[in-house]
């Protein structure tokens, strides 16, 4: 039986490792406790006193490294790092936020600050922030609601040090192909974003001038609002909505209302709640919906956060539940308001000092304007926008699955190059040399 001959990009030796996250590492390899090449530096100074710009874990993008926003207020303790440190996000670290400071600063204390002792600090943060190094850590955590990983426990894990010549080869092949597959992201991201303008374009022309371009036009009367076809008509909510006011009733599902997509039963994400969604135990204090209904976030509504309702169910009590008459198509009305246009309307009646502040009351609400096509054309004008955006979804659907893939991609190389699974162009392998020799 023949042998299976080694891959042109593996090396020809390895042997086995001590390390926890790794097998098996090239021959010619050492493994280290990290705390020999990385010391933890602990240089606290408050951010009071000090003109350094802070960093906080916002500022260190996942996975990447990539610094953003850099710059953020903090008061307190922070530590200082120096150019060439290595800072490595303890909280949630399946977040792999592992940075490499180019210079001198502050950062959050959830950053833990390593400075190289030998080796190529490029090298070492892609080590500490690899696929496998960071499910270690993370399997090590403590705190449910804050999982943090432990100084100690990271210092004593081992890490690999190839030559500092092939050290310096991997860095320059994971940066080199790194950025390649970042402009690859950008690019979909840059299709997505423009996907998603032509979506929202087609949304407010549909509602606010209909689907004939041939139809003949009127002023509105209202500036805010300009032309709208000639038969259609605009009314004040006041006269098209009653404001519902029932409890809620044990069973039913708990509704939420999304700045990104109207109502539905899932949980709110942590940018539709920035308050944090406090559940109430008596359900009586929620208020209950049916289908068709209209609900909006008193507190939200300035930013979209309205929606139709498809099921029944509950929604809290921070929400205003309004029942339109049968002038109104529900769908079409939720269309109409997530436009840019009338989520200014909904942002010019909402009182409040700040933003944080801001609520959208049922006396204001009244007050609105809604423009009025017929019956059917309202049908026709949600059935073309449900045909075009999902479409159009569809198309965003699959550049989400690619840039997915780019980012396993990545991942999966930086990982093959940290712990030799491959051997990047222009490194000698010993182990060749020696059997060609």
């Amino acid at each position: 039986m023949l042998k299976a001959q080694p891959k042109r990009n593996s090396y020809k030796s390895y042997k086995k490792c001590n390390a926890a996250w790794v097998d098996n590492i090239p021959s010619h390899w050492k493994v280290v406790p990290l705390k020999h090449s990385l010391r933890l530096i602990s240089d606290k100074k408050s951010t009071l006193v000090s003109s350094l710009s802070y960093l906080g874990m916002e500022n260190i993008e996942s996975h990447t490294g990539k610094l953003i926003q850099a710059g953020s207020e903090a008061e307190g303790l922070a530590n200082r790092y120096s150019p060439g440190d290595i800072l490595f996000g303890r909280l949630r670290p399946y977040l792999a936020k592992v940075a490499l400071a180019d210079s001198e600063g502050l950062c959050s204390t959830e950053l833990l600050v390593y400075r190289p002792q030998s080796g190529d600090p490029r090298f070492l943060k892609h080590t500490l922030a690899s696929k496998q190094f960071i499910s270690l850590v993370n399997s090590s955590t403590y705190g449910s609601k804050m999982p943090r990983a432990s100084a100690d426990f990271i210092g004593s894990q081992k890490i690999l040090v190839p030559p500092l010549r092939e050290q310096l080869a991997i860095s320059e092949f994971i940066e080199n192909k790194t950025s390649q597959i970042s402009e690859g992201i950008h690019a979909k991201e840059q299709q997505i974003s423009r996907l998603k303008e032509r979506k929202q374009i087609l949304i407010q022309k549909a509602v606010t001038r209909g689907l004939d371009s041939n139809a003949p036009m009127q002023d509105s009367g209202i500036e805010w609002i300009g032309e709208i076809p000639k038969h259609w008509g605009v009314s004040h909510n006041r006269t098209l909505f009653t404001e519902r006011v029932e409890p809620g009733k044990e069973g039913l599902p708990l509704l939420t209302v999304s700045i990104r997509s109207g109502v539905s039963t899932g949980e709110l994400s942590e940018d539709d709640n920035l308050r944090g969604r406090v559940k109430i135990e008596d359900q009586t204090k929620y208020s209950l919906v049916h289908p068709g209904d209209i609900v909006y976030n008193m507190m939200r509504a300035w930013q979209g956060a309205i929606g139709a309702v498809t099921t029944t169910g509950m929604v809290s009590p921070a929400y205003t539940v309004a029942t339109p008459d049968s002038r109104i198509r529900p769908k079409y009305f939720e269309y109409l308001y997530r436009t840019p246009l009338f989520i200014h309307q909904m942002d010019r009646h909402s009182k409040g000092i700040t933003d944080f502040r801001k609520r959208l009351y049922w006396q204001e609400f009244k007050k609105m304007l809604t423009l009025l096509p017929p019956l059917d054309e309202q049908d026709r004008i949600v059935r073309h926008i449900d045909q075009e955006s999902t479409r159009i979804d569809r198309a965003i659907s699959l550049f989400h699955d690619q840039i997915e893939r780019l980012k396993e991609y990545r991942a999966t190389l930086i990982d093959s190059a940290v712990t030799g699974r491959i051997r990047v162009p222009g490194v000698e392998d010993p182990a060749r040399k020696e059997a060609m020799a």
